[in-house]
């Protein structure tokens, strides 16, 4: 089956939503369609949170990463109004764009139930927690956040997509395997279904899970790639407590260090206080991840964030995603998933077992685990700058570096080799964009949101100019 639209948009994370969301709004008129491989809202759920399987059972699609909503839908919805981090938006326009941008996302999202309000680092208690932090060369980034909380982040996602699925098509379960360019400015989409959509804009927000597949469309049509930064690492758990005086300030504490060893970047990342540890299926390959609720009675006693080391290369090196990929594949063919190990146990060369595990004071939420030994899985440069790290934090969160915090590898941020883009988000090909996390251009949620509102809003002032 063949038919023909005037918006294509692959993946509906949350650069395709908002993109979806404003072209609806501004063009009413035009016939938009949104191709997502996994599930809607409300069918999305992974058999283990569900609590039917202990273990990855590697489904054909994860619910956990794919469908409406992205592999954000199941995050705690930090929110964080900043261009510090988050994406690299400032490479295509200025940052009082980037910032206007973000808000109206945000402006979307309290209007469909999202909190009021903001953590800030700009009070006294934060700016007295940043000096604090200088004192052992450690950086506190500068930013608003928002939590929205994991519960009430699927409720807003399903409020904006019971306010659009009258005005926007969408097509869940419908993989793209094809991108072909028609004459100068159309394009034909070729579906895992073997059905065809033609159209005369594309939108491409393949999210993470696309990010492989897009990169090698991309070679396939001749677009220039540039790589991007590979983010390597651990998920940390600790009870809340040790953290507790800085969670209850910032809620999310980017937390930057150079190590000394090898001056690498280690940051803190995705901090989840009272938060559940989760695994992700990328392409078959399991990671960890973390989130938390908002509701008390579904937070647990223990606090969870992400240590990552930033790794940039240079040619002849082009596949930083692959990269990642294998590193993560390490630890799955050591414990057949997520591994598991005591800070304690890791230094001091001992791999952690079921019994030593059992006597930890500091019990995992994610019980699917595998106790193991992660110096097997990770590269020794980034294990090094991690123990390192946790050192440094223990300066200023006392308890960090306790015998019993526990390590979850791997986690690693896939981020595709980078498109060549214009300033306006849009590819060498004339009509064809790329936006979110998977085009290399976003990593979270609110640059993600941001680069779909810019790039519906450039398509409609094109369409304007015509007249």
């Amino acid at each position: 089956m063949r038919n023909k639209v005037d918006v294509a948009i692959i993946g509906s994370g949350e650069a395709g939503i908002y993109a979806a969301y404003e072209l609806s709004r501004l063009r009413p008129e035009l016939k938009v369609l949104v191709l997502e491989k996994g599930r809607d809202i409300y069918s999305r759920s992974c058999p283990i949170v569900a609590g039917k399987v202990k273990a990855c059972i590697q489904c054909g699609v994860c619910d956990t990463m794919c469908g409406f909503g992205g592999a954000g839908a199941f995050s705690d919805g930090k929110f964080n109004f900043t261009t510090a981090f988050g994406g690299w938006l400032t490479d295509f326009m200025d940052a009082g764009e980037v910032m206007d941008l973000i808000g109206y996302v945000d402006e979307i999202n309290v209007g469909h139930g999202a909190t009021t309000e903001v953590y800030s680092t700009e009070t006294p208690a934060a700016k007295a927690l940043s000096r604090k932090a200088l004192e052992f060369d450690l950086h506190l980034l500068q930013a608003r956040c928002k939590h929205l909380g994991t519960e009430n982040n699927l409720r807003i996602l399903q409020n904006i997509y019971e306010g659009m699925k009258g005005r926007v098509e969408f097509r869940f379960q419908t993989g793209v395997e094809k991108i072909e360019r028609l004459g100068e400015k159309g394009y034909r989409l070729i579906t895992e279904k073997g059905d065809e959509v033609d159209c005369d804009w594309l939108i491409a927000g393949p999210g993470r899970s696309g990010a492989e597949w897009f990169a090698n469309e991309c070679k396939g049509l001749g677009i220039e790639l540039i790589n991007n930064q590979v983010d390597i690492g651990v998920r940390v758990e600790l009870p809340a407590t040790v953290f507790e005086h800085i969670t209850d300030v910032v809620y999310e504490s980017k937390l930057v260090y150079r190590t000394k060893q090898y001056g690498d970047q280690v940051r803190t990342f995705c901090m989840n206080p009272y938060g559940h540890v989760v695994a992700e299926n990328v392409e078959g390959i399991n990671t960890v991840n973390g989130h938390s609720y908002a509701d008390p009675k579904l937070q647990s006693q223990n606090t969870n964030f992400a240590l990552l080391v930033s790794n940039r290369f240079t040619s002849p090196f082009n596949e930083p995603y692959r990269y990642g990929k294998h590193i993560a594949s390490l630890s799955n063919m050591l414990a057949g998933g997520v591994l598991v190990q005591r800070f304690g146990d890791l230094v001091n060369g001992i791999r952690t077992n079921e019994h030593r595990l059992s006597q930890s004071f500091t019990r995992p939420t994610l019980t699917a685990a595998v106790p193991g030994d992660l110096s097997l899985a990770l590269p020794k440069r980034q294990l090094d700058d991690i123990i390192e790290m946790i050192c440094q934090l223990d300066k200023l969160a006392p308890g960090t570096a306790n015998y019993d915090t526990l390590l979850y590898g791997a986690e690693v941020k896939f981020y595709s080799s980078r498109l060549s883009l214009s300033g306006e988000l849009e590819t060498a090909l004339p009509q064809f964009f790329a936006i979110g996390d998977g085009a290399g251009v976003t990593r979270g949620l609110a640059q993600a949101g941001a680069s779909g509102v810019k790039v519906a809003r450039v398509i409609s002032r094109r369409l304007e100019e015509r007249k």
